[in-house]
């Protein structure tokens, strides 16, 4: 430790001489002119550079990593009728590959949080979306539906170590545009979730599912060779006992902001237990994180749920059909030797893209209620809500009060997501932050397992029925999150518990 905070003295003592004045301005820098003595943590130096290029950069750059997250998630809503009718498959294989993909994220969603407590967020990051172009372009090959659903969990994967991304992000932004800028980052995940259904829409009928595969994974591409300009987390490099490449990350940020860091130098101890999941469980987060575990099941089963009931109902047809019968039932059958599908049609693509537009329509709303109400709350009403609304589904309408209802539905449980990340990235301290992220996860992607099952199986035989558990599974969980114990707006993000 004393070497490392000697290494750290050294380093901005020779910059101090060979930076005596300020770039833009005639006058000193402040970091310049201040007493050697004087100390300040990273949280300081985040606040005192404040927002700027860089977080602009930051933004653009970790919001493309949505894009790519949301092409791969919802790319199944869209090949679901493709491979349904390429291999003959019942219902329940259908459900198998929504499944197989979220078991992925499930296993390698705590082992991506783990890694990146342990040896930083931006390896983990970057190695996901290697990881998962990589198999998803394979998937584009799969000559059996064994491998589809095996490529498929390997995609979820990749996909759990992109989601790290989130922390990387967080990590960088000051505590006042937390609640601005997190939430915004929905307009991303909502161009993948468009730019999906546009290629399902121009590229499936024409070459099929299989090259609307290989177009998808071009973002992907594009990314990686994007991320080198995003640095690892100048909280991780600290936690870590790195303190010169901290301080070399924060004069990067200060520079492109053109802002200066705090007066003195950066001091702050190496953290021994990071990655340990006792924390997670320790008495002072004990509820909080068996609370948050619950809250990311329900985001998870409630957003996924949405996304493939809509798809479900508009590919069987199934609106204001109380007891589907036989032909509802069955998506493929044999007629003089030819398979007879019925695949996606021209409304049925505009219909998933109108409800996608729900993603962002109350992203305003959103930003409100995180500002006047906190988290706490805010995560309780959209839940609550979340539940009327997949209840109002059940009442008989036209297409285009399917269309409003599904918009609002995407438009709840979108929020709710935003919602539980910020809450999540806040609450928990850096020695824990992405492992705390990365249990929620896996906790989530039991939610997207079964979700798949209930909206896409049980829908055939009863839509009240399908519909219920996901209004019931809303209303406990915005009931259990006024228990939390823990309210993070304006808070600062801790490094130790």
């Amino acid at each position: 430790m004393k070497t490392q905070l000697v290494s750290a003295i050294q380093l901005q003592e020779l910059e101090l001489h060979e930076k005596p004045v300020n770039n833009n301005e005639d006058k000193p820098d402040k970091s310049t002119a201040s007493n050697p003595t004087q100390t300040y943590s990273v949280e300081d130096a985040v606040e005192t550079i404040g927002f700027g290029r860089f977080h602009i950069l930051l933004f653009v750059i970790m919001g493309a990593s949505n894009i790519v997250e949301a092409m791969e998630i919802m790319l199944l809503a869209v090949v679901s009728p493709e491979i349904r009718c390429e291999w003959h498959l019942e219902d329940w294989q259908v459900a198998l590959v929504s499944t197989m993909v979220f078991l992925g994220f499930m296993v390698c969603g705590v082992l991506a949080g783990y890694l990146a407590d342990r040896y930083g967020r931006w390896t983990v990051v970057f190695c996901g979306f290697v990881w998962s172009a990589y198999f998803s372009l394979l998937t584009s090959f799969a000559p059996t539906y064994g491998w589809f659903i095996f490529l498929r969990s390997m995609v979820g994967c990749g996909v759990a170590g992109v989601s790290q991304g989130f922390v990387l992000k967080t990590e960088f932004i000051p505590a006042k545009h937390r609640a601005f800028l997190l939430p915004l980052a929905t307009i991303f995940w909502m161009l993948g979730s468009i730019l999906i259904i546009i290629l399902g829409m121009l590229v499936v009928p024409t070459l099929g599912w299989r090259w609307m595969i290989r177009l998808s994974v071009a973002p992907s591409v594009i990314l990686i060779f994007l991320f080198k300009f995003i640095p690892e987390s100048a909280r991780y490099h600290v936690s870590a006992g790195n303190l010169p490449a901290a301080v070399k990350t924060l004069q990067k940020i200060a520079k492109m902001n053109r802002a200066s860091l705090p007066p003195g130098i950066l001091m702050e101890p190496a953290l021994t237990e990071r990655g340990n999941w006792r924390l997670l469980l320790s008495p002072s987060l004990r509820r909080t994180t068996l609370l948050l575990w619950y809250s990311w099941f329900v985001a998870s089963f409630a957003y996924y749920g949405s996304v493939l009931s809509s798809s479900e109902l508009l590919e069987k047809n199934l609106l204001c059909v109380k007891n589907a019968d036989h032909e509802h039932q069955i998506k493929h059958r044999q007629e003089d030797g030819l398979c007879y599908c019925i695949p996606f049609a021209y409304n049925d693509y505009q219909t998933l893209l109108i409800s996608a537009f729900g993603e962002v329509a109350l992203v305003p709303l959103n930003i409100g209620l995180l500002n006047l109400f906190g988290r706490k709350t805010s995560l309780a009403v959209l839940q609550l809500l979340a539940a009327v609304f997949f209840l109002l589904i059940n009442i008989c309408t036209t297409m285009f009060g399917f269309t409003v209802l599904f918009f609002l539905i995407r438009s709840l449980v979108s929020m709710n997501f935003n919602v539980v990340y910020i809450y999540t990235a806040e609450v928990y301290p850096t020695v824990a932050r992405s492992l705390g992220m990365g249990f929620c996860t896996s906790f989530s992607r039991i939610g997207g397992m079964i979700a798949p099952f209930i909206a896409q199986v049980l829908m055939s035989h009863s839509v009240i029925a399908a519909l219920c558990p996901f209004s019931v599974a809303c209303f406990i969980c915005g009931l259990g999150n006024f228990l939390l114990p823990i309210e993070t707006k304006g808070r600062a993000l801790l490094q130790t518990h």
